[in-house]
């Protein structure tokens, strides 16, 4: 029964689809063909005539966008434009437009692209609606848009198909208009703060400044292998040692791990480098660029994500890794002073680690397990075990641990800053540590920049630096569940199905 029913709906598609195509053929050859038109005046967008309807009535407005709904009575019809900041409402006569023109739009079908000139004015149940004078139709839908396409059944095609999410669910584009905003303001903060926004490469040689496992391609004309960066690190850190004092990047990195809530193989990072400031710095900088984007974006420095309120007008926690630890997992890290006794820890409180762990990984994997969920507010974790921070400057009282914090709000990672390394010495046996590592299995590993150790040895001053990831951030300010609701294209399994069924419709 239920693949007759999927029978009987596909040939209904089949049938919409061939008339529209009809349609598009008549208007060809009656010389209207939509596609040939270039332009359109717009004066106006639906929410200008709403939000002060004293100002626009009785004057003429034009306005462009999709027909959503359309209710055709006799000699006067009503439809429904849908532009990017909204609906209105227009009522299409016979006597207003002309015959023809008339005709013409009772052939109009919903999704098409129109465009309408008229009169402002208030119908007599209050709608504020446009007069039409008259109706183009600038583009020709050959397709039928869904009746319903929100909800779960229908996941997987809105990110598939975001240009119908973004047509069908106004809440959608809401939140892709705020990730615009979020991003615009963050440029706007810092450049107020002397920072200059600059470009790195994406294809290298070497993909550093992360512990992730990059992607890896060919270049034909040099016949060399390189790789997608998975930071912007390293180069920003050559700008600083070149006397750019403040510098910054939003751009897309990639880092070649799977899927979920949070994590999608391409995403945008920001990475930012100041010099003559350490991570004290950076904290200051982090809380105050968080208050001002939520300020000029919401309008409010509280925000309310997934029903929890956070407040980011509030001074925000800061507390070491080692306190955390003990907080949470009653587990002091300061009387544990050798591997030996960081691993009975682990075993005592069933925490997983691999031989090749140190100290230091087990102190970070106690950290994971039993602190992250609770970091709800805004809240700097600092100095962490120098095992897990390779281009990060040591304590000086501490070199067991070093000068970096990880921001954390709604039990997520928000941000990552250092008290930069600028020591080549240093640098050196940090990479070395890491090709250890990477010898030993593990693909996140770092691997030495002999350019980069150059550059510091040319000599980079004391520097604050820190990464944000930008689509959390847009998540938690858009209230949005997953990371695929807030990046317009996500990573998704490659399917022949949507191809296959347009082949098959065309043919």
């Amino acid at each position: 029964m239920a693949e007759q029913k999927k029978q009987v709906q596909e040939q209904d598609i089949n049938q919409l689809l061939k008339v529209r195509r009809e349609k598009l053929a008549e208007l060809q050859a009656s010389g209207n063909d939509p596609f040939v038109i270039t332009k359109y005046d717009v004066t106006n967008h639906s929410t200008d005539m709403k939000e002060d309807f004293e100002a626009y009535e009785g004057k003429t407005v034009s306005i462009a966008g999709r027909m959503m709904s359309k209710r055709v009575m006799g000699k006067a019809s009503f439809c429904n434009v849908q532009d990017l900041k909204g609906n209105i409402q227009s009522y299409v006569a016979r006597d207003s437009i002309g015959e023809e023109s008339y005709k013409a739009f009772k052939k109009m079908d919903i999704g098409d692209i129109v465009g309408i000139t008229g009169e402002v004015f208030k119908t007599k149940t209050g709608e504020i609606s446009i007069h039409a004078a008259s109706v183009t139709l600038l583009s020709k839908s050959l397709q039928v848009l869904p009746e319903k396409f929100h909800g779960l059944t229908n996941t997987d095609l809105r990110y598939r198909q975001r240009y119908v999410d973004l047509i069908m669910n106004p809440e959608v584009k809401e939140t892709f208009v705020k990730r615009s905003r979020i991003i615009s303001s963050i440029r706007k903060y810092l450049d107020g703060q002397g920072f200059m926004e600059v470009e790195t490469p994406m294809l290298v040689s070497n993909a550093g400044g992360a512990a992730a496992r990059p992607f890896e391609t060919h270049f034909n004309a040099l016949d060399e292998d390189l790789k997608l960066r998975i930071s912007l690190e390293l180069y920003l850190k050559r700008l600083i040692v070149g006397g750019m004092e403040r510098v910054y990047e939003i751009g897309r990195v990639f880092r070649n791990e799977g899927l979920d809530t949070r994590h999608n193989p391409e995403f945008t990072l920001m990475e930012l480098y100041q010099a003559y400031t350490d991570y004290n710095g950076m904290m200051d900088l982090t809380e105050n660029l968080y208050r001002y984007v939520a300020q000029e974006v919401l309008g409010t420095t509280k925000i309310t994500y997934n029903g929890i309120e956070m407040d980011l007008g509030k001074p925000f926690e800061r507390i070491t890794m080692v306190d955390a630890v003990k907080k949470y997992a009653g587990v002091d890290f300061n009387e544990i002073h050798t591997l030996e006794e960081a691993r009975a820890a682990a075993k005592e409180h069933h925490v997983a680690f691999e031989q090749r762990h140190k100290k230091g990984d087990i102190l970070n994997l106690f950290f994971e397990e039993f602190v992250e969920e609770h970091l709800v507010q805004p809240t700097f974790v600092m100095d962490h075990p120098i095992e897990i921070s390779p281009l990060t400057k040591k304590k000086p009282e501490n070199p067991e641990y070093v000068e970096r914090f990880e921001f954390f709000m709604n039990g997520w990672e928000m941000a990552n800053a250092y008290s930069e390394l600028n020591d080549p010495i240093d640098q050196r046996e940090r990479f070395k540590a890491q090709e250890e590592q990477l010898a030993q299995g593990d693909e996140e590993a770092n691997t030495t920049d002999e350019d980069f150790l150059n550059a510091l040895e040319i000599g980079m001053p004391p520097t604050g630096g820190i990464g944000f990831g930008i689509d959390r951030m847009c998540m938690l300010l858009t209230d949005s569940a997953a990371i695929r609701d807030v990046l317009a294209f996500p990573t998704m399994k490659f399917t022949k199905t949507q191809t296959q069924y347009i082949e098959k419709l065309i043919a």
